[in-house]
């Protein structure tokens, strides 16, 4: 049996260490949310339901939710066709203004979510958009495209195009051969980049709390707001839910990329 060098046993204690200090909040919220205590307290003196109770009947937080949930699916909606196209247009084209939109595209990834943030709300701001459904949709689409391109290309390169210029020799346009042969086999980059999409657009934050307000604010600012105001156990019960659903849909978008690969 082969010994396990020194250098080699330092990396796995290294990359354990890192694994539980990334789970580590999680390891401590989860049981909160299920804590009878009134506030905030861990270990937890013993179980309840009564915060996800509390939850799903309060009102307030209930529409919360529906904002969230409808910004994340108008999102998907709306970012994956586009980067769809935008990724498509780029693995094509050979220009060099397309290497420029790229870059352009992956800015908000690149670009502090702090700037971004008070660059949307001061244009927001002159057009009105701030406290408005569409508003918090164009600016997670903003945000969310970067995940649908970077997706599509990892796709686009493992697709032989040839297969689409036989297509189109025989009659076919171009629209036409890229519905009935590159995207079906691109589907699953396009299924990841959408859920990732969706991710982004359910757990952003930052931008929320400068251009939600009124009746239009999701579940993140409604949760900052609740932490400054009053500490409770509810907070856990929502972050508990956000972060299992967040995992589950990780674990799909890899699954799909998976199978695709």
């Amino acid at each position: 049996m082969m010994r396990a060098s020194p250098a080699r046993i330092a990396l796995y204690v290294i990359s354990a260490l890192v694994l539980v200090y990334l789970i580590l909040p999680v390891l401590i919220i989860a049981p909160i949310s299920f804590s009878s205590a009134r506030f905030l307290t861990f270990p937890p003196p013993s179980f309840s339901l009564r915060w996800y109770q509390q939850y799903f009947a309060n009102s307030a937080w209930m529409q919360a939710t529906r904002v969230t949930l409808t910004v994340a699916l108008l999102t998907v909606v709306i970012a994956t066709p586009l980067g769809v196209a935008a990724a498509y247009a780029i693995s094509q084209s050979k220009l060099r203004i397309m290497r420029i939109i790229h870059m352009a595209l992956l800015l908000p990834l690149v670009v502090p979510i702090i700037i971004t943030a008070v660059g949307i709300f001061f244009v927001y701001a002159k057009v009105g958009l701030v406290a408005t459904m569409s508003g918090l949709v164009l600016a997670n689409v903003m945000l969310g495209l970067p995940y649908v391109v970077i997706s599509v290309l990892a796709g686009l390169q493992s697709f032989d195009p040839a297969q689409e210029m036989v297509a189109r020799s025989l009659g076919m346009n171009r629209l036409r051969s890229f519905f009935a042969v590159t995207l079906p086999q691109i589907k699953s980059s396009v299924i990841a980049g959408g859920i990732f999409a969706f991710i982004s657009a359910m757990d952003e934050t930052i931008v929320a709390l400068f251009i939600s307000g009124g009746q239009f604010q999701p579940l993140t600012k409604r949760m900052f707001t609740a932490l400054r105001d009053e500490i409770d156990p509810t907070i856990a019960a929502i972050s508990t839910l956000m972060t299992a659903a967040s995992f589950m849909l990780v674990l799909l978008a890899s699954t799909r990329q998976k199978r695709s690969g």
